[in-house]
């Protein structure tokens, strides 16, 4: 709900290529780093594919016309749990591209203190994981 819309498609399109590396129908792509909040999930296909479903939810309220077949019918239950530092650490990644590309909706957007995750994400304890570059960043955490 935060994006943009140059945003809510790339996260759109990034997110049709992990659900086929998930599903195994691509050589490139298979060791990045967000993969792995899918890959620890009992059904990793059905952890992308209810992802994804709720990025088409919000396509279809901007009036969007992202192709929902291409989601497929995996399923999944539960939540996936994204630690408080990695919500922060990419909120404020966010903020710094929306800086750049949409700075009216950059300021309507700064002030907020508590982001909410994607309705899939369970907000837990702790920092940036691992695979962040730029964890040092948030020592405080």
């Amino acid at each position: 709900m935060y994006l943009d819309s140059r945003g809510l498609v790339a996260l759109w399109r990034e997110g049709l290529l992990a659900r086929a590396v998930l599903s195994g129908r691509t050589k490139g792509y298979r060791n990045h780093p967000q993969l792995e909040r899918f890959k620890r999930q009992t059904s990793p296909l059905g952890s992308i594919a209810e992802y994804l479903r709720i990025v088409y939810d919000e396509s279809v309220s901007r009036g969007y016309r992202f192709e929902g077949q291409k989601i497929g019918n995996a399923r999944f239950s539960g939540l996936i749990s994204v630690t408080r530092g990695q919500l922060e650490f990419e909120w404020s990644h966010l903020l710094a591209k929306l800086a750049v590309r949409d700075s009216g909706l950059h300021n309507r957007l700064s002030s907020e203190k508590s982001p909410l995750p994607h309705p899939l994400f369970r907000v837990i304890p702790g920092g940036p994981e691992n695979w962040e570059k730029t964890k040092k960043a948030f020592s405080g955490l």
